[in-house]
């Protein structure tokens, strides 16, 4: 046996707590038992170990942190992440901008708003037929997700979303695929009438963004100079979890945000143990912000798991060659208003950007930009050689489409922020 190279360890309450990436296995030694494994792999004696201790070393075996000495983990990592991207023939993700116009301003936001765009018959009509061929020629196909992006998606929603629910949502049951659908929204615009809708057509989950307490949002996010959105978009909130409809509210946080973010635990206290089943919370550092915050934003983090609420924070969620981004998989394609597609949804929508056409008859054209994206990942030398490696998957492909040629760490080679993402991720599973 040898040493696997996807493990890391910290020091935790008074033991060692050791994850292997990999396997995604947590283990927790007691200083004894750290010290031995210590003095094993600074001997390369693992044979000695199993003689020693053969329950604790058949666990390190279990785990993942020993591996046959003739086992390519790396290899491993790239044939997972393959059936997850390439393989899995099971599930179709389609999502569709009905707009690129929104009701918002954000500072930070990347999109390009275009006023009076929406998504016309003809393009609905396409779209549809795409959903008809993907039914016919994904035989292998179990579950059917139709998300909704933009732009604010709910501008158009009696024009666009219901219509294509309507129209899809009985074809995909009819097939005995399970359909689900939701939302990446403002939130603002909810209402009782259209929760009602998303509830009969099984479209029940909402991402809806707050930029800190309600005064810092307002600032952000507002209707008029007067009239700021926060309290209306919390009863919104309010109103889905009521509903029985799954909300991820995502706290954007930067140095004018993080400080008051704890209010917003007292704003949702008042929600019922009921309520609470379908709520999480999600913290994302403004992509522009530079300064490093993580110290204190995970501070705030464990005030909210301490107060019961299900928070996620970088690897709470970081397992990305078993989950990895839509944008990685052959099996997903988003649409915008003008039947363009695309596969990223956190760049703009520029025509220059596009990776393909949806054509009349509903077949999604593919360009050369898509076929670089497929065969992007797994060709840079520092995620080859990286600890985290089946954590961090290297970023995305449109980290690896961008930085083509470079080497390049997501982490900025930071192994301090490895560890941390490690350490999350251990504590959201303990909390």
């Amino acid at each position: 046996m040898k040493l696997s190279k996807y493990n890391i360890f910290f020091f935790h309450e008074e033991n060692y707590v050791g994850y292997n990436s990999l396997q995604g296995e947590f283990i927790m030694l007691v200083p004894e038992l750290y010290e031995l494994f210590k003095a094993a792999e600074n001997e390369c004696n693992w044979r000695e170990l199993e003689q020693i201790h053969v329950e604790f070393y058949n666990h390190l075996v279990e785990k993942g942190f020993l591996v046959p000495i003739d086992f390519n983990e790396l290899e491993e990592v790239k044939r997972i992440s393959r059936q997850t991207d390439f393989e899995n023939d099971e599930l179709f993700e389609l999502t569709v901008n009905p707009t690129m116009n929104c009701n918002f301003k954000c500072w930070y936001c990347y999109e390009t708003h275009i006023k009076k765009s929406r998504m016309s018959e003809e393009t609905l009509i396409t779209v549809s037929k795409l959903i008809d061929n993907i039914l016919t020629e994904k035989t292998k196909l179990k579950e059917f997700n139709l998300s909704w992006f933009g732009g604010e998606p709910l501008l158009y929603f009696n024009n666009v979303i219901k219509p294509l629910l309507e129209i899809n949502y009985p074809k995909v049951k009819n097939k005995g695929i399970k359909f689900s659908s939701g939302f990446t929204t403002n939130g603002l615009l909810l209402n009782q009438e259209i929760v009602d809708v998303c509830k009969k057509y099984n479209a029940n989950y909402f991402q809806i963004t707050l930029d800190g307490h309600r005064e810092r949002h307002n600032q952000v996010r507002f209707i008029s100079k007067q009239r700021g959105s926060y309290d209306e978009i919390l009863a919104n909130i309010f109103l889905c979890l009521k509903n029985k409809s799954e909300v991820s509210v995502r706290l954007n946080i930067s140095e004018e945000t993080f400080e008051k973010l704890p209010n917003i635990i007292e704003d949702f206290s008042i929600l019922t143990e009921e309520d609470r089943k379908y709520l999480s919370f999600s913290f994302h550092e403004v992509w522009q912000v530079e300064e490093d915050i993580n110290g204190e934003v995970q501070e705030v983090v464990a005030l909210f798991r301490e107060a019961g609420f299900n928070t996620l924070y970088r690897g709470a969620y970081s397992d990305a060659i078993r989950e990895s981004c839509y944008a990685d998989k052959k099996n997903h394609a988003l649409i915008n208003y003008n039947g363009e597609v695309f596969k990223c949804t956190a760049r703009d929508f520029e025509s220059k950007s596009r990776e393909g056409i949806l054509t009349e008859e509903g077949k999604i054209n593919w360009n050369e930009i898509y076929d670089k994206r497929m065969h992007a990942k797994f060709k840079n030398k520092p995620c080859l050689e990286c600890v985290i490696l089946p954590m961090c998957n290297g970023g995305c492909s449109q980290h690896a489409m961008e930085r083509e040629g470079k080497d390049y760490c997501v982490m900025g080679y930071d192994e301090n922020k490895k560890l941390e993402i490690v350490k999350d991720k251990f504590l959201y599973l303990v909390s």
